[in-house]
């Protein structure tokens, strides 16, 4: 005689260590403003930025606009977590459309704020993909269950 499992599917929660993903967002969300700033600092060489756009004048724009975001991705995540049957492949894709569409603004709003210019455009566009790159490969690599 078979057994059926009537127990829900979201309650076959993986074994996830919450006091460890705490500490893996918190390093995403440091790495991703890191990276970031690496970006900001080594753009600066060959983009002019300008003081009145404020994104990017000083790098204190790029710190508040990754953070921001970082935030979010690692709640999300931990969202995905706990209820999807396969987190990692639909944070990933959640990422990427989330990623395209970050680059509209960019490229529609963006032009028209005064002090901006192609370069800080360009720049701003590097830095989405570049936290996208970093957030997405430590939440999704960091956080697999351990075996054995």
């Amino acid at each position: 005689m078979s057994s059926i499992d009537a127990t829900p599917a979201s309650s076959h929660s993986r074994s996830v260590d919450w006091g460890r993903y705490a500490l893996v967002g918190i390093a995403t969300i440091i790495a991703a403003v890191v990276a970031n700033l690496v970006v900001w600092f080594i753009a600066g060489a060959f983009v002019a930025y300008d003081p009145v756009f404020a994104v990017l004048s000083t790098p204190w724009g790029t710190i508040l606009f990754t953070v921001v975001p970082a935030i979010v991705a690692v709640i999300i995540y931990a969202l995905l977590l706990r209820f999807a049957s396969n987190p990692a492949r639909v944070f990933t894709i959640l990422a990427a459309v989330v990623l395209v569409l970050s680059w509209i603004p960019d490229l529609t709003y963006i032009p028209t704020v005064p002090g901006s210019s192609a370069g800080q455009t360009a720049v701003l566009m590097v830095m989405h993909a570049v936290a996208a790159v970093v957030i997405v490969g430590m939440l999704t690599n960091l956080t697999r269950p351990r075996t054995g």
